[in-house]
């Protein structure tokens, strides 16, 4: 049942566009905010935005972070972008896809981007690829992973500025926020669009103890340095909030405060099992938590803000809302033009926070896990009208009087089932030709070149190295990219065990990374050195192989490739016969 709001967004003209700054929390799920329940939180900055805001209770996500990004920041199902998963080559968005930040700076806003970013790491899906002016980010899906700075612990870090790695003195939110306000004051005469997107309070849960100290020993915490982490991101808002008001901008900037996905440490279910009833914490009743197909796992909180438009008087809207109805919401809130052949699968959310529930009362939103290769139908997918959910086609709940999806009514209601596995037969039809587009990494352009492929990005039957410490282990596995060869030419493919800024050599074991004093920084393992004896590369048709110089940092291959596309697959050949590989290759361009 809708509570209208009572807001009236009055029009805007031309020299008085909003502002936008959308902040996304990753890993924070709906329980863990004060004013949404949890008693065992300290989240007041969160809390005073809700109470001046439009907040969607019945708001849903993707059950993991890149594919809700995805969602996000193109009005399209997860599904359609390309983005089903954050590994193996799945959380690249289609270069065909137009984001939101396109849509601003087409629109004449300055474009921003601070945090997180999770949707390809090389041209063409990069954030500077895909609209954003301002690019501050770590590299793949958090900080310690594959892609990312080697030895990043989120302290006095090296990130991506611009398409250039340099080194930031700070805890890594801190440094978000901050550049995040040199962005936001730096032109006040033009409107911003600010994607301000955190990697807390995703693992790994290192934090200064000052933020965790309060929440440990505390039998109702499950993690104090997860709580620690939302802390600190709750004094970074409030210091955001007081920034805009001293440069006179609150007023007429749209605040939209949001999360990727359902908690991932705020709550604790029996079994450790992504799916299973919460233990221990707050998860606002509901069951399982990141990753997972009920609800637990991806409604998350969406808080819109925005005074000049008349919303900033705290009020719930309880009809059924999804993430790719906030770029649709934007653009109608805005006043932004799009192209003719723009359509979303969202829908504005302005009616409802007007009052107007016509449109949503039956609509139908899916949410899936799918995290393979080819997307499945019905893999691990619920279905949503009103307060019904039906879960992997087979599980019927009624949340109105069973909200822990606890009691099975499917063999109750078989009408309704038939129904509901009817729309979704026939949406499945609608978007699954989609999934023949593939996402290309493009070598040899001018736009990116060299370019460092990652085997994060391999496609494989299991999960890909996407962490630092798989890397650190010898993690043994083997993947291809999939590549678009820009331009005919000589290529030079240089194959690498250790990142570039490491130097280590093929053979080499990689140092310890030390704890951090006074924070929950933790000590790495040391990385296992690795008896390589051979490399090998296919591409193209052509068979390619050395052996190696154990002190080298790296086998360098000479090839011609023609246009068009190709899969990239690489082998180092260990002393035991054993294969695995190559964690890190360049590809260049030459002539």
């Amino acid at each position: 049942m809708l509570t209208s709001c009572g807001f009236t967004a009055p029009a805007k003209t031309d020299d008085s566009k909003p502002n936008v700054l959308l902040v996304i929390v990753d890993d924070q799920g709906y329980g863990d905010i004060a004013s949404l329940g949890n008693s065992h939180i300290q989240t007041p900055n969160i809390d005073q935005l809700h109470s001046i805001s439009a907040r969607f209770t019945d708001y849903h996500v993707s059950p993991t972070c890149a594919p809700t990004r995805a969602a996000l920041l193109t009005g399209h199902h997860s599904n359609r972008t390309g983005v089903w998963h954050t590994v193996n080559g799945r959380s690249l968005i289609l270069e065909r896809e137009t984001t939101m930040a396109q849509i601003f700076k087409d629109n004449g806003y300055r474009t921003g981007i601070f945090g997180k970013w999770h949707l390809g790491d090389n041209y063409p899906f990069r954030p500077q690829d895909k609209g954003f002016d301002e690019v501050l980010v770590h590299g793949g899906g958090g900080i310690e992973q594959t892609m990312d700075y080697w030895d990043n612990d989120l302290f006095d870090d090296t990130y991506l500025h611009n398409g250039t790695l340099k080194k930031y003195e700070g805890y890594c939110t801190d440094i978000w926020f901050s550049n995040a306000q040199e962005f936001i004051g730096g032109k006040k005469e033009e409107p911003f669009f600010c994607y301000l997107s955190t990697n807390a309070a995703h693992s790994p849960y290192f934090v200064e103890d000052k933020y965790s100290d309060p929440y440990k020993d505390n039998e109702n915490v499950h993690h104090a340095p997860f709580f620690g982490m939302l802390a600190n991101i709750d004094e970074n808002l409030g210091k955001m909030v007081e920034y805009l008001k001293s440069i006179e901008l609150m007023d007429n900037t749209i605040i939209i405060f949001t999360t990727d996905n359902g908690t991932a440490q705020g709550a604790k279910v029996e079994g450790h099992r992504l799916d299973g009833f919460v233990i221990k914490g707050n998860n606002a009743g509901m069951r399982g938590i990141k990753a997972s197909k009920y609800e637990g796992g991806h409604r998350v909180p969406l808080f819109i803000h925005w005074k000049d438009g008349g919303i900033n008087v705290g009020k719930d809207i309880n009809e059924l809302t999804a993430h790719y109805d906030v770029l649709p919401t934007l653009v109608e809130l805005c006043g932004l033009k799009t192209k003719p052949a723009t359509k979303f699968d969202g829908k504005s959310l302005k009616p409802l926070i007007e009052g107007n529930a016509d449109g949503f009362t039956d609509r139908i939103v899916i949410t899936n896990s799918q995290r393979v290769e080819v997307p499945e139908p019905w893999r691990r997918t619920s279905l949503m009208q009103g307060k019904w959910r039906l879960i992997d086609g087979i599980e019927l709940y009624d949340l109105s009087s069973d909200p822990e999806q606890r009691t099975n009514i499917a063999d109750q209601y078989p009408e309704k089932v038939k129904a509901f596995k009817t729309y979704y037969d026939q949406w499945w039809e609608e978007i699954s030709p989609s999934y023949e587009d593939q996402p290309y990494i493009i070598v040899g352009h001018e736009a990116e070149n060299p370019s460092k492929l990652y085997c994060h990005d391999w496609h494989t039957e299991s999960v890909s190295p996407w962490h630092q410490r798989h890397i650190r282990q010898g993690y043994k596995d083997n993947g291809y990219w999939q590549l678009k060869i820009a331009e005919s030419g000589t290529y030079h493919i240089k194959l690498r065990r250790w990142p570039e800024e490491t130097h280590l050599a093929l053979t080499a074991e990689a140092p310890i990374r030390p704890a951090i004093p006074g924070t929950s920084v933790s000590a790495s393992k040391k990385g296992k050195a690795l008896a390589i004896q051979e490399a090998k590369l296919n591409i193209q048709g052509q068979d390619l192989s050395k052996k190696v110089d154990p002190d080298a940092e790296y086998v360098e291959f000479s090839i011609e490739l023609v246009k068009g596309s190709a899969n990239l697959k690489t082998w180092f050949v260990l002393a035991d016969q054993e294969e695995i590989g190559a964690y890190f290759v360049n590809v260049e361009k030459v002539d």
